[in-house]
């Protein structure tokens, strides 16, 4: 499978000169635990990994987020009765990563974005904790982005993207290990920290980097700041990037979540700016210049999720307007038609909320988790703040086309 999806985003576009960057050298392993040889998941068919603490005498099987129309009760203190949300009463969960499964045991991981805690939330348990990072908070930043190694099933890593007191910078770490850099020197300002990470399907890692509050540094292909960056485990531009540059897109502000299809094919950015919030579709060519959509209202998109449904669609959280926004894919990877709205406590039967949804990250094809941020200037429920699964049939499909 590594061999089939060797060559990764050929022909996106290269924004220029091989930006500087600080990259460390390492065992891309977890030191001092060793792992059976175990093959990469395939996006058709990926493996069920039993999370760290979980109890194996337990089947632990929950019902699929959407199945009832029978409304839920409201959160007694921690306690939820939402058969989709797997972890509760955590700060701010800016960063998400879900465990690779069939969605029986749905597992995630979940990092506080002031704390720099990071949890193992699994349906039907209680949250245990994984580990800690030391971040900064200000400006918008602190732990932002979680994403698993592309070999996770082998290697057990994870990275983030964290703020810290002299940069924004990628780490990556395993269960009780200390984090080590992996690329560091990523600007950091007053404002504008907030960056991501996700992975491309294809064996390489996607960094979604904020503007540090320069605008211009964008543009600037001398800068990391508001850059797409596609890196390997050790923080080198990853094979197939044009001219070798880390970066293969240019022209970000404030992104919020990054995703891909299934099979990589296609790779998705939301970003903020000063007028309007947008999606773009990274694909040869073409820099970030022209969304895919855009939303005058600006309801603060951040992170998405790419479904394999039988209509096709990209779901983008909002940690403003607290909802999902669901866009129709046609099977080239276009934008079909405006997007419908879920998860806003208006629409469904019976109609659900979650609050501010922050970042989002695929259990498999068909099943996402994401975090909630509502006590980061929302209106916090008892068991704030939350995981929560969705699924199409949460999101609302590729249903909305004109």
């Amino acid at each position: 499978m590594r061999t089939r999806y060797r060559s990764a985003l050929l022909a996106i576009v290269a924004c220029g000169v091989l930006l500087p960057a600080g990259c460390a050298r390492f065992d891309d392993t977890a030191a001092g635990q060793t792992f059976s040889p175990a093959p990469v998941p395939s996006p058709e068919s990926p493996p069920e990994v039993q999370g760290p603490g979980a109890d194996s005498g337990s089947d632990g099987k929950q019902p699929r987020p959407g199945q009832s129309a029978v409304p839920v009760p409201p959160p007694q203190g921690c306690k939820d009765f939402d058969s989709s949300v797997i972890a509760t009463c955590l700060d701010t969960v800016a960063a998400v990563a879900g465990l690779p499964g069939d969605g029986s045991t749905p597992s995630a991981l979940a990092g506080e974005r002031k704390s720099g805690r990071v949890l193992l939330a699994t349906g039907g348990k209680d949250a245990t904790d994984f580990a800690k990072l030391d971040v900064q908070a200000a400006g918008d930043g602190g732990l932002t982005g979680l994403a698993l190694s592309p070999s996770y099933v082998e290697d057990q890593l994870v990275f983030a993207y964290i703020t810290t007191a002299a940069d924004n910078r990628v780490v990556r770490f395993a269960k009780g290990q200390p984090p080590k850099p992996v690329l560091t020197g990523i600007p950091k300002g007053a404002s504008g920290n907030r960056g991501t990470i996700g992975t491309d399907n294809r064996g390489a890692l996607l960094v979604a980097t904020g503007d540090a509050g320069n605008p211009n540094a964008a543009a600037d292909p001398t800068s990391l700041a508001g850059k797409l960056l596609r890196i390997d485990t050790s923080g080198k531009a990853a094979a197939g990037n044009p001219n070798g540059a880390l970066a293969v897109a240019a022209g970000l502000h404030a992104p919020g979540g990054v995703c891909a299809s299934a099979d990589g094919g296609r790779v998705w950015v939301t970003d903020r700016l000063a007028d309007k919030d947008a999606l773009y579709r990274v694909q040869a060519g073409q820099p970030l210049t022209t969304p895919a959509w855009t939303w005058p209202d600006k309801p603060g998109v951040a992170g998405c999720a790419d479904f394999v449904d039988a209509n096709g669609s990209l779901s983008v959280g909002t940690s403003l307007a607290g909802n999902l926004q669901n866009l129709p894919v046609t099977a080239e990877g276009a934008i079909s038609g405006k997007p419908t709205v879920s998860l806003d406590g208006k629409t469904g039967k019976p109609p659900v909320t979650y609050g501010r949804l922050a970042g989002m990250s695929m259990i498999n094809p068909q099943l996402a988790v994401a975090g909630t941020v509502n006590k980061d200037g929302g209106t916090p429920v008892s068991s704030d703040d939350r995981v929560v699964l969705i699924t199409p049939a949460t999101s609302g499909g590729g249903n909305g086309k004109d």
